[in-house]
């Protein structure tokens, strides 16, 4: 009986078939900007590389792979130089007078284009909890085109039902659109086009990627027209990840599987050791039974990942003074790769949204797990937590 492949699988061999002209079971890098061509506008199917790269699209490939295991079709992927740019062309199909609502925790990047720049092009945009679905179909407008929605959120962690906003949202209008970040669930841990989501964002630079050592970005999508349109601007506008990006990003997904499956293991166990230090006022994780959000990460998620937050008594000089003391947790942006990392996103990744509705709470620390061994990341933490 045939058997279809498993993400684990899928992880390895989705897009990457043996080198046809050698034999090489890993894909090459193209590392080339044209392909010559036998006559005028005959070629092996590529002809420059912003439109099309064989690495690219064996990672485009895959990408789409990963986030199809349930659809009855397979989705569309498209790979980009950033998540920035891949969400920055996906908001290129919202028009001049249409509306876009958002969480009201979204990362403090996605807020800087939205406020600072494509509000400068007529497109509005709002903000609510999105964790709560009776609130995302009251903020719906008669304009409104997408919903934005980040599952776990960041750095709030907080945990939108992908399904039951779908619901909600299809009851309203099938003219709006759903797009899903999945950065911090990665495809291994949440199926957004499964749960009835439009499109799938990922930074593939975080936890896709998985070393700290490329930047891309991605946007999977669940229709081909949709997908037709959104290759044209990929083309267009250009924003795509050369084949050595793409390459790494490849060579990290490959590991994707057994990688998610200890940075989850490794964050419960530094959750349930923060939850019980006296120095630790609040700690934000889905997988603790208190977060509000747990039943449906429970439902909706394979595990529940590798970020913790925390609030720490004694507000924003604590939680200064905790992330210059850990030795291996390095005081780094970014996220989801092996290492682990520790920052206060108020200073760092959220600096953006100071001052607006959006703010983080200055004493939020924000951690990302890493594979490390546990008893060593827990020592470090206890290590720095015993200074204050």
């Amino acid at each position: 009986m045939q058997r279809n492949p498993q993400i684990e699988t899928l992880a390895i061999h989705a897009g990457q078939a043996a080198d046809l002209a050698t034999g090489a079971v890993v894909t090459p890098i193209y590392q080339t900007s044209t392909f010559a061509q036998a006559e005028i506008g005959v070629t092996k199917g590529f002809d420059y590389s912003r439109t099309a790269n064989p690495t690219r699209l064996a990672l485009e490939q895959c990408l789409a792979a990963l986030e199809s295991i349930g659809l009855s079709q397979p989705a569309y992927g498209l790979a980009f130089a950033s998540g920035m740019a891949a969400t920055d062309t996906l908001l290129r199909l919202i028009k001049p007078g249409e509306h876009v609502l958002a969480s009201n925790d979204v990362y403090g990047g996605t807020f800087r284009l939205f406020e600072r720049i494509l509000k400068e092009y007529g497109l509005q945009f709002s903000y609510t909890d999105i964790s709560d679905p009776v609130l995302v179909e009251a903020n719906l407008r008669p304009e409104t085109r997408l919903v934005w929605i980040e599952t776990p959120t960041n750095p709030l962690l907080k945990i939108a039902d992908i399904t039951e906003i779908s619901r909600r949202v299809r009851a309203r209008s099938t003219n709006i659109m759903i797009a899903v970040d999945n950065t911090f669930a990665s495809p291994y841990l949440q199926q957004p086009l499964t749960l009835g989501a439009d499109f799938v964002i990922h930074s593939t630079t975080k936890y896709l990627g998985g070393h700290s050592d490329v930047i891309g970005g991605a946007i999977i999508a669940r229709e081909k027209s949709a997908y037709d349109r959104l290759k044209f601007l990929q083309n267009a506008v250009g924003a795509v990840p050369g084949p050595m990006d793409c390459w790494l990003i490849l060579r990290g997904i490959k590991t994707l599987a057994v990688r998610m499956e200890r940075h989850s293991a490794n964050a419960a166990r530094v959750a349930d050791y923060l939850t019980g230090h006296p120095a630790v006022e609040k700690v934000i994780y889905p997988g603790l039974e208190n977060h509000p959000g747990h039943a449906v990460a429970k439902k909706q998620m394979r595990l529940y990942g590798g970020m913790i937050s925390l609030i720490l008594k004694g507000g924003e000089k604590t939680a200064r003074k905790i992330v210059e003391a850990t030795r291996v947790f390095a005081l780094a942006e970014s996220l989801g790769g092996v290492e682990s990392l520790i920052e206060v996103p108020a200073a760092m990744t959220h600096a953006s949204v100071s001052g607006s509705a959006l703010e983080v709470p200055a004493g939020l620390v924000r951690l990302s797990v890493g594979i490390e061994n546990i008893d060593d990341l827990l020592a470090d933490l206890e290590q720095a937590l015993c200074r204050l």
